[in-house]
């Protein structure tokens, strides 16, 4: 990252050649248009190119302590993966009949739907949105306690909390 940041380009054409398959398939986990993805894939990288110097490992002191590079990547993505689909979400309303305000279900929410259920959705959506966050990260996208922890900026307690509170509501919502 601090070659990146003073404007190596041969090291962000190794940094993206490292990580660009793995981002990939993250990013259609949530997202199943290509067309989609790859709008992400090259905004994120954008994003890394001109902030690399803001990544606290890169900075001289920064380290490991900060967090890693990949979680710092995939953060950007899936902040980016959420404004394309409330982009996208703001461009269908228009074209379509004129929603309540408030009725519009959040982006996340919306791919969470496509993936399963009726039932268990309607039993997420009655979740708090941070106990929501911590499954989605742990569950849906296959991050480990200390990984979700990083992306939701949160201890790791708090996302084992959130995730066992997540899962004691769904089996009696299911059950």
């Amino acid at each position: 990252m601090r070659r990146i940041a003073r404007g190596d380009r041969r090291a962000f054409d190794e940094f993206y050649r490292r990580t660009a398959p793995w981002l990939q398939v993250r990013l259609r986990r949530r997202c199943a248009d290509p067309d989609l993805v790859a709008e992400v894939l090259q905004e994120t990288y954008l994003a890394v190119w001109r902030a690399a110097g803001g990544f606290a490992g890169a900075r001289p002191g920064g380290g490991a302590a900060q967090g890693s590079a990949v979680g710092w990547l995939w953060t950007i993505a899936a902040h980016r993966l959420v404004d394309a689909f409330r982009r996208r979400a703001r461009t269908d309303q228009v074209t379509r009949v004129q929603l309540t305000p408030g009725t519009a279900p959040a982006a996340e929410d919306e791919v969470m739907a496509a993936r399963i259920g009726q039932d268990l959705e309607r039993a997420l959506l009655v979740l708090p949105p941070e106990v929501r966050a911590a499954l989605r990260a742990t569950v849906l996208d296959g991050l480990s306690t200390r990984e979700a922890s990083v992306l939701l900026g949160v201890p790791e307690n708090t996302v084992k909390s959130r995730v066992r509170r997540a899962r004691v509501a769904l089996r009696e919502a299911l059950s």
